[in-house]
């Protein structure tokens, strides 16, 4: 069943003289409502003017209010100025302005006839309604409804509608898919009490009184739906207002990622973390490190030996925490002198020094919001040092030659090559520093920790210099892996890339062979080999049945997982089929 609505002000009765006309003219499966703003007695030359025609209206008209939970059509508002409190009505009627001046006040202002102008008030209701029927207008605002409606059930994104009572009045398709609730349960009652969590935030009742606050966009939420799903989320609030810049209500779109973070997800399993390749169990406990600290704004220090990926760590944590749209500014402390380290870190006044020609800002300032990542910690002079642990625990400074403090909220994240411990015990690093800094540490293995992660970076490394350079990659031969597999690796996972490219050049788009690796990994190859040999490799038969299971029996990503090359792998197993 569908319906209008027609409205107005005061007790003129033009709103029930409309719903009058309109129930004679409608087709039947459309009802007829009418209200004013307050339920109020009909004026007496109202139903005088509409009896002479043969019609009768109510002695009461019903209040706007009761309306609020029914859908429609459409809404006529047959006043002058439309109703400035006007209730937002489930499905989002199209909104028509008749505007229509009410005889009452007209008769006061002018002194004219009253029942002459009741009768032409009545005169022009009747025309208008007959038009909207007759004419085509009402048929065409169904259609614009039902086309505005397909059109935002159509959308993938859910798109939730309420008042700045926050009840709901519109709730597409997506929405029910997303949420796991149905716009029948959901229209007309309150956001909060409908939809677990309030997800949206608990500041509705400033946000819908404040002109000044602004929309939020692309807020991650994590949704808990009563079957226990979890949906992750982000979602957009956006205030409704009128011309006048009265806040009205909210739009609320909700994005579902929740199969996007899967696939990502699953991706990051088969190879890697956040840009970092690997499957050994010390990465593992790695990225469930990375993944806890960066929910948390606390110093963090990262130790490993050069090349181990301390600065991909450190944008993984900047990524998957909420200063992840906050800038990353990255500083290698051992790279520079002293005073220009200063500088660097804090900024400059106008002639602090010979060369300070103007103000300049320092990575503190140009991280502010975000993270700082400080590499090679260790080198920084013990006055930086002093300085910094005051920026640590006050989170203000001054530039070099100013004297004006500066205010900033900056997470430090350092790293470093050496043991930072034995620096403090031994005198060199500030011992206070330290532990301000150590907060949070987390120690990178290096790659002679993590064999069985070779293969995998070789075939990363191998097909992001291809893509690059719009080369073939061709792969590796098992001899040369054994050689890449063995090799020490004292420059870590950097040596191995720069290895690897070094390979793919000599290669020229065949396949790796080992006089295609560099002296010093054949050499060290050679060695190892003369050292084992006959030596049988030492593999168990259950943890082999095991890695072939999680590989799905694909035999280099078993080798990858038991930590030998393939070729040991594949004569294990020729010797078990014989």
């Amino acid at each position: 069943m569908q319906r209008i609505l027609f409205t107005c002000k005061g007790s003129s009765g033009r709103s029930l003289m409309a719903k009058a006309f309109a129930t004679a003219l409608a087709p039947d499966n459309l009802e007829v409502f009418a209200a004013t703003e307050q339920a109020v007695d009909t004026h007496p030359a109202a139903r005088q003017v509409m009896e002479e025609i043969g019609i009768t209206l109510p002695a009461r008209s019903r209040a706007l209010s009761e309306m609020s939970a029914l859908s429609f059509e459409a809404v006529i508002t047959v006043c002058v100025r439309m109703l400035e409190d006007h209730p937002q009505f489930p499905g989002s009627p199209a909104l028509v302005h008749w505007g229509i001046s009410d005889p009452v006040k007209v008769v006061r202002a002018n002194g004219e006839d009253l029942l002459k102008h009741f009768r032409r008030v009545r005169d022009e209701i009747r025309d208008r309604v007959r038009i909207f029927f007759e004419q085509g207008y009402y048929e065409a605002i169904l259609e614009l409804q039902l086309t505005y409606g397909r059109l935002l059930n159509a959308m993938t994104d859910g798109v939730i509608a309420h008042d700045r009572n926050r009840r709901i009045f519109y709730f597409n398709r997506a929405a029910e898919e997303i949420t796991g609730l149905s716009a029948g349960d959901v229209i007309g009652r309150d956001c909060h009490r409908v939809i677990p969590g309030e997800f949206c935030g608990k500041d509705c009742e400033n946000c819908m009184k404040n002109p000044h606050i602004e929309q939020r966009l692309d807020v991650p939420v994590d949704y808990h739906r009563a079957d226990d799903q979890v949906r992750s989320l982000r979602m957009s609030i956006m205030p409704m207002t009128t011309a006048e810049d009265q806040r009205i209500g909210a739009l609320i779109l909700l994005k579902d990622l929740t199969e996007m973070h899967r696939l990502r997800s699953r991706l990051e399993r088969s190879r890697g973390f956040q840009g970092i390749i690997g499957l050994h169990p010390s990465m593992t406990r790695i990225y469930a490190s990375l993944r806890e600290v960066a929910k948390v704004n606390v110093p963090i220090l990262i130790e490993g030996e050069s090349g181990t990926g301390k600065e991909l760590a450190a944008k993984a944590i900047h990524k998957l925490g909420p200063r992840a749209d906050k800038p990353f500014v990255p500083v290698n402390c051992g790279a520079l002198p002293e005073g220009t380290l200063e500088s660097e870190l804090f900024g400059h006044v106008k002639g602090a020094f010979t060369s300070a020609i103007r103000d300049k800002k320092g990575r503190f300032e140009l991280a502010d919001g975000g993270i700082l990542f400080l590499d090679e910690i260790g080198e920084i002079s013990p006055k930086l040092q002093v300085k910094l642990l005051r920026v640590l625990q006050e989170k203000t400074f001054e530039r070099v030659g100013g004297e004006q403090p500066v205010h900033v909220d900056v997470m430090v994240i350092c790293a470093t090559n050496r043991n930072l411990k034995e620096l403090t015990d031994a005198g060199w690093f500030r011992q206070d520093l330290y532990y301000r800094l150590a907060v949070v540490p987390i120690r990178m293995p290096s790659l002679r920790e993590r064999r069985s992660d070779i293969p995998l970076l070789v075939e990363h490394f191998q097909e992001q210099f291809a893509k690059e350079n719009q080369m073939t990659a061709a792969g590796v031969s098992d001899d040369a892996m054994n050689h890449l597999v063995r090799y020490h690796w004292p420059g870590n996972v950097r040596e191995l890339s720069n290895a690897i490219h070094y390979a793919m050049i000599k290669a020229r788009g065949a396949e790796i062979q080992i006089h295609h690796l560099s002296q010093e990994v054949v050499a060290n190859g050679r060695r190892m080999n003369a050292s084992r040999r006959g030596r049988r490799p030492k593999l168990n038969p259950a943890e082999v049945e095991r890695a072939m299971k999680e590989t799905g029996g694909n035999k280099a990503k078993a080798a990858s997982v038991l930590g030998v090359s393939r070729t040991t792998l594949y004569r294990y197993l020729a010797e078990l089929e014989v």
